[in-house]
């Protein structure tokens, strides 16, 4: 059974995040957690906080038992970008794009083999 949980519109650049959501997938929940509180990027406090929700939509919605849970799908989307500007010199502008990103993760008790 899959279980999923998504953060949407999270205040961080998609490019940034996606290492780690490729290093935890395939892994045991315990493991990946532990991963991402050892890790000291901002990525790690925001998939750690779909991981922990995914984890209790297991547990209180599916009724699947944490220690047999693995990381099927770890997903950083690409969200919205809020377009913003920076003055420059003789009246001019440079554009800056902050991005927002979804978090999406997929959870599953059958082991997949990892790629």
């Amino acid at each position: 059974m899959e279980v999923i949980a998504v953060t949407k519109f999270v205040r961080l650049s998609p490019s940034k995040a996606r290492d780690l959501t490729r290093a935890i997938q395939g892994r045991p929940v315990a493991e990946a957690l532990s991963v991402t509180e050892v890790s000291r990027r901002k990525a790690a406090r925001e998939i750690q906080k779909t991981l922990k929700s995914a984890i209790a939509n297991a547990e209180n919605n599916a009724k699947l038992s944490v220690d047999k849970l693995y990381i099927k799908e770890a997903v950083i989307e690409q969200g919205p970008s809020m377009k913003r500007f920076w003055p420059r010199a003789r009246g001019m502008v440079s554009p800056i794009r902050k991005k927002l990103s979804h978090v999406r993760i997929v959870l599953s008790d059958e082991k997949k083999a990892r790629a």
